[in-house]
This record gives C-alpha cells, sequence and structure tokens, in this order.
C-alpha cells in the first residue's frame, strides 16, 4: 500500500470525483479580483468554467473589447496562476 501526503490525496480524491473543474470555478471566482486587478473585477458581471471554456460576462463594451484584444495574455496569466492548464479558451458575453 502507497503512502500519500494530505494534499496528494485530496488532489486524487478531486481527479477520480470529477469535481476538479467545480472546485477550480469556484476558487476562480473568489480569486477573479487578485488575478485581474480591481478595475476588471468591477465590471465584471460574472464567470463561469465551463469544461476548460472560461465564459466572461460583461455589459461593458470597452471592457468587452479589451478582453477580446488580450485573451491570450489572461488565458497565460490564468493558467500561470493555477500553475495547470485550466483554461484553453475564453469566451466573453
Amino acid at each position: 500500500m502507497s503512502s500519500y501526503s494530505i494534499g496528494e490525496a485530496l488532489n486524487l480524491l478531486l481527479e477520480k470525483s470529477h469535481w476538479k473543474p467545480k472546485v477550480m470555478e469556484l476558487r476562480m471566482r473568489d480569486e477573479w479580483e487578485t488575478i485581474v486587478g480591481k478595475t476588471i473585477a468591477k465590471y465584471t458581471r460574472s464567470i463561469s468554467l465551463n469544461g476548460k471554456n472560461l465564459v466572461i460576462y460583461t455589459d461593458v463594451a470597452a471592457l468587452k473589447q479589451e478582453l477580446l484584444l488580450g485573451k491570450d495574455q489572461l488565458k497565460d496569466r490564468l493558467n500561470e496562476y493555477f500553475q495547470e492548464r485550466v483554461v484553453e479558451e475564453i469566451i466573453i458575453k
């Protein structure tokens, strides 16, 4: 019988139970302001993670345009922040 650290056991549980995407979405919502900054967080209505697709909702046209232009940078920042490939595509609505 092999032994696991608590962190390894929790990661294994999340992977096998398919809870990991939901946990990542909740974590992303909680830490959204830290990741993108106060201004973007303030004007973002909501976010959701569907598989590896991040959907960002905003009513501000200028922010939509800025997010569209910086999608690749934001995707890289998110994946770097979570230290794994969490987001493959960003959809702005």
